[in-house]
């Protein structure tokens, strides 16, 4: 008997399932609001040059001491890395005038005077990361993928050798951890420090939820399980827009996300361990008293197993042989599987977090397009649902890639109408419809290897966004090459619907389980 077919004895899908589904639903909404923290953590508000007091400017108005002090864009506002050398006292009589020399423009030399109507604080305002050092402030997001990166490769293993929950808890407690010393950071080292230890913490619980959830699930509603879970993701973006609404202070701000950590860890402490990974490590006795509890919990009363037919289900490995993620590679089937996957969850991570991560670009509100995006993210995941049950998940896989990249690959002076420093109803039903199909088409295959490969693509998407100082639409650009590039690799990849999970657990974080958005 295999473990697929205890499930349906026991119930696949009954009360116990969804107590385990529902259990995991907390830590998978507090997903993104660290995942996309960065929005409103780095956010840049208007800012311009600090301009030293003088004698000359007692009788003169805010307004006239920057239009004397500050040079203008051609579009009427101010610089926000400049100021003139010396004030330009005749603009005072005709603010059309040029400067008399380019020479006396020059880079801010006294710090710089931010706009707080919209941010108490942010990174940016606490430590200038602005103009010259605006490549620091991208870099904190890269620095927290970074850290997911590397927890990747880490609770991957651990979860296969220690088990899921225990691994998942732990995972937890770190991130309350480092997200609080993130909140009381001192220093941008500090900061970018701390921030890549919550990634590496946050990293078991992006990758261990799912997988976890799934393997108390029968085959029929295993897409279903991974779309529900998935859901609360969205959920977690739509709470993400309306916490930052109300705390504008980026310190009580990150306090405000790791906090629901604490509970998460509350709630999952009588989630029992997943009986998939007891069995394969013979630990047929506490399988055995789970398996009890699930049947009982789903009205199968009558049930009954012994540990020696458990026993049995356990892995036949032979003797010495053992799996690890090199295995992945040493037959040209798996080698072309695990290259495709890895392409295709780069392009997915890289699209995803390049859209998720420019929310200025949509024209509207930061908090409304933050709360939008993730309204937009449900009906898109509900329809993957039904597309990948009725034409499968490669068709499913490669096309909502590809649509994805080919809506938000469009360069924005080509957009009809579309306003400096903002966005049209064009561009923003294109951009926001791209990140519905972006956010539905994660593949739920692939644990360890994939999800390693995939924040690659998130550690590289905020510093796309620094080539627009070559070509302004140069990152829409490259996230539509990389999307449609990797969207088509997919059509490489073998169908997986209906097909049973792997029994063999020493390969399983390499091969099965699930990387979440």
């Amino acid at each position: 008997m295999k473990f697929e077919d205890l499930l349906l004895e026991i119930g696949g899908f009954g009360r116990f399932q969804i107590f385990i589904l529902f259990s995991l639903c907390l830590p998978r909404i507090n997903l993104p609001m660290h995942f996309l923290l960065h929005n409103f953590l780095a956010a840049t508000p208007s800012h311009h040059c600090a301009i030293p007091h003088q004698e000359a400017f007692v009788n003169l108005t805010m307004e006239e001491v920057l239009l004397i002090s500050i040079p203008q864009e051609p579009d009427g506002t101010y610089s926000s890395c400049e100021m003139f050398s010396q004030p330009q006292f005749h603009l005072l009589l005709n603010s059309s005038l040029q400067p008399e020399n380019d020479s006396i423009i020059q880079h801010c030399q006294h710090g710089w005077v931010y706009d707080h109507s919209q941010f108490t604080s942010t990174i940016s305002t606490q430590w200038d990361l602005v103009c010259e050092q605006r490549g620091l402030n991208q870099a904190t997001a890269t620095f927290f993928f970074i850290g997911v990166t590397m927890g990747a490769v880490i609770f991957g293993y651990l979860s296969d050798r220690f088990g899921r929950k225990a691994m998942l808890l732990l995972s937890l407690v770190f991130s309350v951890i480092f997200g609080m010393l993130s909140a009381a950071s001192v220093s941008y080292s500090m900061l970018a420090i701390t921030r890549t230890l919550t990634g590496v913490a946050l990293s078991g619980v992006s990758l261990i939820i799912l997988p976890f959830g799934m393997e108390w699930v029968d085959i029929k509603h295993r897409t279903f399980s991974g779309i529900l879970t998935s859901i609360f993701w969205s959920i977690g973006n739509m709470l993400l827009a309306m916490v930052a609404y109300l705390v504008r202070e980026w310190h009580w701000l990150l306090v405000a996300v790791t906090g629901p950590c604490l509970l998460s860890i509350v709630c999952l402490w009588w989630v029992p361990e997943s009986a998939r990974w007891l069995i394969a490590n013979g630990k047929v006795k506490q399988a055995q008293r789970h398996l009890l509890q699930c049947a009982r919990m789903n009205g199968r009363k009558d049930f009954t197993v012994s540990p020696e037919a458990l026993r049995r289900m356990s892995t036949n490995k032979k003797p010495g042989q053992s799996y690890s993620c090199i295995s992945l590679f040493r037959t040209p089937v798996l080698r072309k599987i695990s290259l495709c996957s890895g392409a295709v969850w780069f392009g997915v991570a890289f699209s995803y977090y390049g859209m998720s991560m420019n929310l200025t670009g949509f024209g509207l509100n930061m908090y409304l397009s933050q709360f939008v995006l993730g309204i937009i993210e449900i009906p898109a995941k509900m329809i993957m649902y039904v597309l990948v049950n009725r034409v499968g998940r490669r068709q499913s896989q490669a096309w909502a890639l590809i649509l994805t990249g080919l809506s938000i690959g469009q360069p924005r002076e080509n957009l009809v109408g579309e306003k400096p420093g903002g966005g049209n109803s064009l561009s923003t039903y294109e951009k926001t419809g791209g990140r519905g199909r972006g956010s539905a088409l994660f593949p739920k295959n692939g644990m360890g290897y994939t999800s390693f490969v995939a924040r690659l693509g998130g550690a590289l998407a905020p510093l796309v966004f620094l080539l627009d100082e070559v070509w302004r639409s140069l990152p829409e650009v490259t996230y539509c090459g990389v999307a449609v590039c990797c969207g088509s690799v997919a059509f490489l990849l073998p169908e997986t619907l209906n097909v049973r999970l792997p029994e063999v657990s020493s390969i399983l974080p390499c091969l099965t389980g699930s990387l979440l958005d």
